[in-house]
């Protein structure tokens, strides 16, 4: 009662006789929770065949089934033709695999294994593990053959470092992991191991590369990886748990330094073996009028061939806000911070001649600071009130001078006055819907339902450094700094932040950046970016609708402080009722460029390909859909 057949079948998900796209067999056999059998099965864009097969066997089943998933196909100079085809091996309902073999024409094969399992609702994990023989490496014999300089080469390193690569053995192993404990706590582990610096660089791109690898932990974990040119990637094992007032966070963390550890004799990168953290948040002590809050640490700090010592640093700190009426509210605060170090062994003489030190220092805080406000009354249409409030604010932070020489660390002295002024407006709006517990309209009988937006803020900030001043030549004030988020549209907004010295007149830095939308659909991005004698830089992102079916678009960087492209990519978008395709062009300048467009199939999968570079999104060949 399950199985069908049909003598001349037909399939696609386009409207009306003369369709853009279809697939047609003849003798479909079909069994649901089975498989389908068809013969001569042939893909036809109108009345042209593309593709023809004389058999064709597929699944016709709604639960995962293990099977080959779409390859990705491409080219690029450094690795010539590529083809990196994956296994999907459904094990069981709480655990699958994918399996890659990653063929390069001249780099070799590169094979690659992602497992995935649940254990519970709140105990997760996923492992990724690639491996590479690589038949190229960058020693810099190829630059010393031309120069007569051993230096990394131009075809097998990166412009971004000049490190060499003598390795052939290439890999990359990741693991992230979830887990719920008993008595509420839990734990998170994360393992990122590369074999060399230039790893990421290579393969930043594709099924089990960077940025997709990244993505997915992010979105399914909740935590990224390091930045794929961070040469140091970060393993660490966390375990914690959170009370009201209360939180206790234990953890391991290792800095594998890859460079350090392939090519240095010593290695003296600081290992946090543990870190502990226990901290209290504010709370009022018993019935009087002080407040208290309370952060404690303890690591011990391991070098192979470096500095190891414990160390833990205890700080209450005691409050007695006061409220002056509805005028101002003064705040003092006094915090006690005691540390304590046992070294096993450090470099400096005058430390490592102590087995046991201990500090202690105080600091002072005083904070001041009232708000006023003004609500205008419009009475618009949609708009009903807004709300302007004002809130200056004084804060002195006080820490005094102290002679840390023995110390492994110090404590910088502090005699700061910061004010500020902070200016945010509050729309409250108001528009008939049929919500629950909304407000009656007398007038219409309808509910009314308020929305709060704060759709301006305005910061002006500056610091006067009281011990600067009583230098010889003081300078005591710091830049003036401002910051704008303005959003005045529901498709306009503006976020802006400036520095601005009076002692040279003229700006330091700035950051703006404008987002305008439409309705429709249509986007504009610019930021611009400046920080004197560092950088400069302008950034679009343009998307712009031209027919409810074409849309383009394009995105363009470029570094103004030392004159180059740094990125520019350009493309449209054209959508049917029952395909579309997407056509692009994108240029890195420290990277590969690349031509590429995809074809998607409703309900069939997507085509494409892609020249000299990555990949694009859309696997070239028939990728995985459902059927309509």
């Amino acid at each position: 009662k399950n199985s069908y057949f049909v003598d001349k079948a037909s399939l696609t998900t386009c409207d009306g006789e003369n369709t853009p796209w279809k697939v047609t067999g003849r003798n479909l056999r079909v069994t649901l929770e089975g498989y389908g059998f068809v013969d001569h099965a042939a893909l036809w864009a109108r009345k042209m065949p593309l593709l023809y097969t004389p058999f064709l066997v597929f699944p016709a089943k709604q639960k995962r089934q293990s099977g080959l998933l779409p390859p990705q196909i491409g080219y690029s100079k450094r690795k010539w033709e590529e083809y990196n085809q994956p296994f999907y091996w459904a094990i069981d309902e709480s655990s699958d695999a994918t399996f890659y073999l990653y063929h390069m024409g001249r780099r070799g094969d590169k094979v690659a294994v992602e497992y995935r399992y649940v254990l519970d609702n709140d105990s997760k994990g996923t492992l990724m593990y690639d491996f590479l023989k690589d038949r190229k490496v960058d020693d810099g014999t190829q630059h010393f053959e031309e120069t007569g300089v051993l230096q990394s080469s131009k075809e097998w390193g990166y412009r971004s470092d000049s490190v060499l690569r003598p390795n052939t053995d290439r890999y990359w192993f990741r693991w992230k992991h979830d887990q719920a404990m008993p008595f509420g706590f839990s734990a998170k582990l994360d393992i990122d191991i590369i074999s060399d610096h230039d790893y990421l660089h290579e393969f930043k791109h594709g099924y089990t590369g960077f940025k997709e690898t990244s993505d997915y932990y992010t979105y399914n974990f909740g935590r990224d990886l390091e930045e794929y040119d961070d040469s140091t990637r970060v393993n660490s094992l966390n375990i914690n748990k959170i009370w009201s007032q209360y939180s206790l966070n234990a953890e391991l963390r290792w800095y594998d330094d890859v460079i350090n550890r392939r090519q240095a004799d010593m290695d003296t990168t600081l290992q946090t073996l543990p870190l502990v953290e226990f901290n209290a948040s504010r709370q009022q002590i018993y019935k009087t009028p002080f407040y208290t809050d309370f952060d404690s640490e303890y690591t011990y700090t391991y070098s192979k061939d470096g500095n190891r010592l414990h160390r833990m640093d205890l700080h209450p700190r005691f409050y007695l806000p006061y409220n002056f009426g509805n005028y101002f509210t003064f705040e003092p605060s006094f915090g006690i911070r005691e540390t304590l170090w046992y070294v096993d062994d450090y470099s400096n003489e005058i430390v490592k001649k102590h087995k046991t030190l201990n500090r202690q220092i105080y600091d002072i805080k005083l904070d001041l600071f009232t708000e006023i406000y003004e609500i205008y009354y419009i009475n618009g249409k949609n708009l009903d009130k807004i709300k302007h409030s004002i809130k200056p604010q004084i804060i002195y932070d006080y820490t005094p001078e102290q002679d840390q020489e023995e110390y492994p660390d110090s404590i910088a002295k502090n005699n700061l006055v910061t004010y500020s002024i902070t200016n945010t407006f509050t729309s409250k709006s108001k528009k008939n819907t049929e919500q629950k517990n909304g407000v009656v309209d007398e007038e219409n009988d309808e509910p009314v339902s308020y929305s709060y937006s704060q759709f301006c803020r305005f910061l002006l900030e500056q610091k006067y450094d009281v011990g600067e001043a009583r230098d010889d030549n003081p300078e005591p004030f710091s830049p003036v700094y401002a910051e704008l988020e303005f959003s005045p549209a529901k498709y306009l907004s503006l976020e802006g932040d400036a520095k601005w010295c009076q002692y040279e007149n003229s700006l330091i830095s700035h950051n703006v950046a404008v987002a305008l939308s439409d309705y429709r659909g249509d986007r504009l991005f610019v930021e611009h970016r400046y920080a004197r004698d560092s950088s400069r830089s302008i950034y679009y992102n343009i998307n712009l609708r031209i027919l409810d079916s074409l849309e383009v678009f394009g995105e363009y960087e470029r570094n103004l402080y030392a004159g180059r492209d740094i990125r520019t990519n350009i493309g449209f978008l054209y959508k049917s009722q029952c395909w579309s395709i997407r056509c692009f062009y994108e240029d890195e300048k420290e990277n590969d460029r690349s031509y590429g467009f995809v074809v998607s199939l409703y309900g069939l999968g997507e085509i494409g390909t892609q020249l000299l570079g990555r990949h694009v999104e859309g696997v070239p060949g028939l990728s995985s859909g459902h059927m309509e």
